[in-house]
């Protein structure tokens, strides 16, 4: 590896340490880094792939925690994220059982409540709050527990 090519692997390794990254996500940035060059880019990214700088489980993990703890993302909502981000489904499954399941019902529960608020007067009420749970990535099956705990 040149001296160039070495100046833009500590450059990537920085970024990786400040964050988490997956493969794909990489790659992007190692392209842009070297201007398009494929082999060049495939050469930086197994060198981090080799140090683990990068790692698509280790990512899988910290999104699926991330996005169900802060942004209250269901599971289909991060499987759908992680599959677009192009892990592989051992990687996805395995950041999904990241997610704490009782602590993903009760956030459910509490945006339900929160959203039933604003819809009680509704006629479609109950059918815009299903939706609603459904967009944020739930389930339909936690979603009906969720609501039936509302006494619509």
């Amino acid at each position: 590896m040149d001296e160039a090519l070495k100046k833009k692997l500590s450059r990537l390794e920085a970024q990786c340490v400040k964050r988490e990254y997956c493969v794909r996500d990489i790659m992007a940035k190692a392209l842009k880094a070297v201007e398009g060059n494929q082999a060049e880019a495939d050469e930086l990214v197994a060198s981090l792939r080799a140090d683990k700088f990068v790692d698509d489980a280790r990512y899988a993990a910290a999104f699926a925690r991330e996005k169900s703890f802060l942004t209250g993302w269901g599971p289909v909502k991060i499987r759908f994220a992680l599959r677009a981000k192009g892990l592989s489904e051992t990687d996805i499954a395995s950041g999904l059982a990241e997610i704490d399941s009782s602590r993903a019902e009760d956030r459910l529960e509490r945006l339900t409540a929160a959203k039933w608020k604003s819809l009680q007067d509704d006629p479609q009420g109950k059918l815009k709050l299903i939706k609603f749970a459904l967009s944020r990535g739930y389930d339909y099956d936690a979603v009906q527990a969720a609501i039936s705990k509302l006494d619509i």
